[in-house]
């Protein structure tokens, strides 16, 4: 009797392995590859409540015009949901600390009025992408009432922080199935409510890679989306189109300090070919909210070479982010739980990133992803600075010659493949290329040449 019992018993468990085995293999990964619209996008982050004086979505309209003119594609907007009052920061508190996942901001506007925005956005041929914080609440969110069970809790069952700094916020427990579910049906919320674009996912690597892949799966059924995560991990491009380049970024502002050799930026895009999906998209910058407000601006950052490097975040194998405000030259950190609205004062910076996004939508070379062209370093001798490269498409070529020092440079070209009439991007004037050409770039200065062919 007992043997027929052990049998039935193995029999009951051969069943339900091949069961769950057969439930995994069912689920099929998300189809991650990238959106035909995205292929030479640029992204372009919006802090709404520094961005105008009024800080609404009503007020921030009226700068869709000069934003389309800018050339930007996809607008991430900062978290617009309801911002806690429990152990707030500051007077406003951080936009990172949700009161509630399914309504907006009252201080931004009504719901219909984001819907209004949204409209307007995709009229003008803007794709829209909200920030999405699934890692933590505020204290006072309704979760916290209905469902404490989907919270971390400490050895005495208080909430904790995700990290003690983050003092405002509360981690959330990925280890309860009901709250993922939730999680996921809130983001779907958003786009059959509102029609958005997608998601940039805030801290996603401090959330298991298996929630995003579930979440993009549920959600590409119900449209297809741009995933962006802040994160900067290969895995983490099984559930996202793009992740961030802090990596090239602490590279650059090493080199911009004269503490790391321009040889190391080589370095970095060596091995991330070799580690990254080709489809994979590397966002590239010189400022972001939390480098401005905590860090410093990219004046602070890049001193003069604040714009060299924003030459090589458009030209090199990448998606290009502006942080808003840098297209005015905005050269204050802007402080992030009070009211700091963005000194929007007309220069040469909008014409500068406009020359940008122009050369980024035109050239075939320069797509995302695995349809840009490699970036070849050219050859030079003298200073040791200098940061040269190519990237060609067919019949097209960039040339890019950037200082990315804080002083002037001196050096010659040694590469003769490169041979050829272009025109400069900033200038527009006609230049002819030998490959072995004497340059001189003085501080603060980037050169970008267009084949003409």
């Amino acid at each position: 009797m007992f043997r027929v019992l052990l049998i039935a018993v193995f029999a009951l468990l051969v069943l339900f392995a091949c069961q769950a085995n057969s439930s995994e293999s069912t689920e099929t990964p998300p189809d991650m590859t990238p959106l035909a619209w995205s292929c030479n996008a640029v992204i372009y982050e919006v802090n709404l409540r520094q961005f105008t004086t009024e800080g609404t979505f009503t007020a921030f309209s009226a700068h869709l015009p000069r934003l389309r003119d800018l050339g930007v594609d996809i607008l991430w907007f900062m978290p617009i949901h309801p911002i806690g009052d429990l152990n707030r920061k500051g007077s406003l508190g951080s936009y990172y600390s949700v009161r509630d996942y399914r309504a907006v901001n009252p201080e931004f506007g009504t719901m219909d009025e984001w819907r209004a925005l949204v409209s307007q956005c995709h009229d003008m041929g803007f794709k829209v992408i909200i920030d999405w914080v699934a890692n933590h609440s505020a204290w006072d969110n309704q979760l916290t009432v209905d469902h404490p069970d989907w919270y971390t809790r400490d050895g005495q069952g208080n909430f904790v922080p995700p990290v003690p700094d983050w003092s405002d916020v509360i981690d959330f427990n990925f280890e309860n199935h009901d709250f993922r579910a939730w999680m996921i049906e809130s983001m779907k919320f958003w786009v059959t409510e509102s029609n958005i674009d997608g998601f940039r996912c805030d801290v996603a690597g401090m959330v298991p890679l298996d929630f995003w892949e579930e979440a993009s799966r549920e959600l590409f059924a119900v449209k297809p989306l741009f995933m962006l995560a802040e994160h900067e991990s290969p895995d983490y491009h099984n559930a996202f189109h793009a992740t961030y380049g802090w990596e090239l970024f602490h590279k650059c502002v090493d080199v911009a300090r004269g503490d790391r050799a321009v040889n190391d930026i080589f370095s970095y895009f060596a091995s991330n070919n070799s580690t990254y999906p080709a489809d994979a998209y590397r966002m590239y910058f010189t400022s972001n909210h939390d480098e401005n407000t905590w860090n410093g601006t990219e004046f602070e950052r890049f001193m003069n070479a604040a714009k060299p490097f924003a030459v090589l975040a458009f030209t090199a194998p990448g998606f290009p982010l502006i942080y808003n405000g840098q297209e005015a030259g905005f050269g204050r950190r802007l402080l992030f739980f009070e009211k700091d609205s963005i000194d929007w004062v007309a220069n040469d910076y909008a014409a500068f990133y406009q020359a940008l996004t122009s050369l980024k939508h035109r050239h075939p070379a320069l797509r995302n992803g695995a349809e840009g062209a490699p970036l070849v370093r050219i050859a030079s001798t003298g200073d040791a600075s200098a940061l040269c490269f190519a990237r060609s498409s067919g019949t097209s070529r960039i040339v890019v010659l950037i200082n990315p020092s804080q002083s002037g440079i001196n050096f010659y070209l040694n590469d003769p493949a490169i041979a050829g009439s272009y025109r400069e991007l900033f200038t527009a004037d006609n230049v002819t290329l030998t490959g072995t050409d004497a340059i001189t770039l003085p501080s603060g200065v980037a050169r970008v040449f267009e084949l003409i062919e």
